[in-house]
């Protein structure tokens, strides 16, 4: 590659960011033309080509790429000191290739009309909603709990490998689309992440792969909170992008899921949600609200928590705060606090359809 082109590469990367900016204030026309039109092709030819490899090709091409950048470093390391113009001017090159991919093939989804627009939902609620949807909540999580293991003190062991909840989480989508078709779902990219490992000790439960759009899912999360983690990777996978909104996507396909197991991951799920929500506003109300718990559902949640408490390590505050930073540069403003604002999804659809 001769140094005008690579100079041409480098520089594009500004009227890319100013393109994506502008066109990110049309958001019908993202939905239109990219969401629902040039997107739903691409992916489908990704998930075609990859989807069948039974392990992850982007967690691969991933780590051969940082291989080459450290063998870079090393070799070059004399050039670089001797041209760092040059050297930035290829950091650069880089930089303004990924970002071209990254947005042609998943990236725009950030900018495309939010789902509680589609299914016609409302993004706020009372204190009041919010009380009687935890209480019939609560009720329905005890009660799976219960049914699953007919005794209120054992915690819910979901007797299936990944491999089998995988694919009874391509079902809840098949089964979802016959009542919501926009989550209509062809030629299925799941899998379990190679780097179940790191992703645990970044604190990640799981995530999509751009370039190659397969869906990853950390394999060492516990089997009762994996079905909903799989069901909002491929909510990602299906072009949104906001993260309430595939927690909703993830809690909907697994609560939809005809096996009890997949409805008390969850009603588990949401339920989590809310209660962290109510904690942050009144916690003699949260203690109220946890008092109901079966004791089996406390020792789930307990599980999970000794699960991310034993990957606890300093550098997983730095990983947040790259991710937050990374979805606030990308139209998500409240970052990785955009989790939580499935609660107002989850009460308002359930003012539509009651538990």
């Amino acid at each position: 590659m001769n140094n005008r082109l690579k100079n041409s590469i480098a520089l594009s990367i500004i009227p890319q960011i100013i393109l994506v900016k502008w066109l990110g204030r049309y958001p019908q026309f993202i939905e239109t033309y990219y969401s629902l039109g040039l997107y739903p092709f691409l992916s489908k030819i990704s998930r075609t080509v990859f989807g069948w490899i039974p392990f992850s090709l982007g967690d691969i091409i991933y780590a051969l790429l940082v291989i080459a950048l450290f063998r870079y470093l090393i070799l070059r390391r004399k050039k670089i000191k001797q041209e760092p113009r040059a050297f930035f001017r290829n950091v650069f090159v880089v930089i303004s290739t990924a970002y071209f991919t990254f947005h042609l093939l998943w990236g725009f989804n950030y900018y495309r009309i939010p789902l509680s627009e589609t299914l016609a939902l409302e993004e706020s609620n009372s204190s009041e909603q919010m009380v009687l949807f935890v209480e019939k909540l609560i009720d329905k999580t005890n009660e799976t709990q219960l049914l699953i293991t007919t005794d209120s003190t054992q915690k819910v062991i979901v007797p299936y490998s990944k491999k089998e909840i995988l694919k009874k989480t391509i079902a809840g989508y098949q089964k979802l689309d016959s009542r919501i078709s926009i989550f209509h779902y062809q030629r299925p990219s799941l899998k379990n992440s190679l780097f179940s490992t790191g992703l645990s000790y970044m604190g990640y439960g799981g995530y999509l792969n751009p370039f190659t759009n397969e869906a990853q899912v950390n394999a060492l999360l516990p089997n009762f909170r994996y079905p909903v983690v799989a069901a909002h990777e491929v909510g990602h996978q299906l072009g949104y992008s906001a993260e309430n909104e595939t927690n909703f996507i993830g809690y909907l396909v697994t609560s939809s899921n005809s096996d009890i197991y997949f409805k008390y991951s969850a009603y588990s799920y949401a339920l989590a949600y809310c209660l962290s929500d109510i904690k942050k506003r009144d916690e003699a109300t949260f203690d109220l609200f946890m008092a109901k718990l079966n004791e089996g559902v406390k020792k789930n949640y307990q599980e999970i928590s000794d699960f991310w408490l034993s990957y606890e390590n300093p550098a997983e505050p730095v990983f947040k705060s790259i991710f937050d930073t990374f979805l606030k540069a990308n139209n998500q403003d409240k970052g990785i606090e955009s989790y939580n604002a499935v609660v107002s999804l989850l009460i308002n659809y359930h003012q539509q359809h009651p538990l």
